[in-house]
C-alpha cells in the first residue's frame, strides 16, 4: 500500500491544500493521503484557531474526498510537529518510513535546508513536492542544486530508496492568510474553502478580529 502524509497548520484548510493532496495522490498512485494537522507548527507563529478546530475543519474538508483522510498523529504531541518527530512516532509503531510519501507544497519544501535533522531526513521517507502558484515544483531543481541526485519527475516508477518527486500541477491560488483576511473583511469564502469548512468557521465565529486578538479559541 502506498500511503501519503500531508502535514500542515491548516489554519484554515483551503482548496489549495486539497489540490496539493489530490495532485500527489494522482501522480504517485497513492492509495491514501492522510492530512496531519499540527498541534504546534515548528516553522510558523502560533495558529489563530485551536488545534481542535483545525482538526475538525480538516476532517470536514475530506469527508467526501475519495482517498483523502485525516489523522490525529500530530495532535498527540505537545512539542513542535517536526517531520522527523512524526517519522520517529511512525517507526515506534513498526512502520517502515521509507515506504511513506510525505506530501508538501513546493513553497514550503524550498526551505528544506533549514529543517530539523536535514539532510538525514531525506533518507527516511519519500517526499512528493507539488507546485503552488508562487513556486513551481520543477523550479526547485535550480533553487536547491545540492539535491540534484534526488529529484524525480512524477509520474514515474518509484525506486526502493527514498527520492524527491516533483509534481508540476495546477493548484488553487489560495492561502490561509488570504482566507483569514477575507473573513475579517466579511467577504464570501465561496471558491476558497470547502462549504463545510466555511460553515464551521461561521458557526464558531473563527478568525473574527476579536478572536484573532485573543489568539484563537
Amino acid at each position: 500500500m502506498r500511503r501519503g502524509l500531508f502535514g500542515g497548520t491548516f489554519d484554515p484548510i483551503h482548496l489549495g491544500h486539497l489540490d496539493v493532496a489530490r495532485a500527489a495522490r494522482r501522480a504517485l498512485h497513492l492509495d491514501d493521503v492522510a492530512l496531519l494537522p499540527s498541534n504546534v507548527p515548528p516553522h510558523r507563529a502560533a495558529p489563530h484557531a485551536s488545534a481542535a478546530h483545525r482538526f475538525a475543519m480538516a476532517a470536514l474538508a475530506v469527508q467526501q474526498e475519495d482517498g483523502l483522510t485525516v489523522s490525529d498523529l500530530e495532535m498527540l504531541t505537545t512539542g513542535p510537529s517536526y517531520t522527523s518527530t512524526t517519522l520517529d512516532r511512525l517507526e515506534a509503531q513498526g512502520i517502515d518510513t521509507t515506504t511513506i510519501f510525505f506530501v508538501i507544497g513546493a513553497d514550503a519544501f524550498r526551505d528544506i535546508l533549514t529543517w530539523k535533522d536535514y539532510p538525514r531526513l531525506l533518507d527516511r521517507c519519500h517526499f512528493v513536492v507539488v507546485s503552488r502558484p508562487s513556486c513551481r515544483a520543477s523550479s526547485l531543481r535550480t533553487a536547491l542544486p545540492a539535491l540534484a541526485d534526488r529529484w524525480m519527475d512524477a509520474p514515474c516508477d518509484v525506486p526502493s530508496t527514498p527520492r524527491i518527486f516533483l509534481v508540476d500541477a495546477a493548484t488553487a491560488p489560495v492561502s490561509s492568510t488570504d482566507v483569514r483576511r477575507r473573513i475579517a473583511d466579511g467577504a464570501s469564502l465561496s471558491g476558497w474553502v470547502p462549504d463545510a469548512v466555511a460553515a464551521h468557521i461561521d458557526r464558531h465565529s473563527l478568525y473574527r478580529p476579536a478572536m484573532i486578538e485573543q489568539g484563537g479559541s
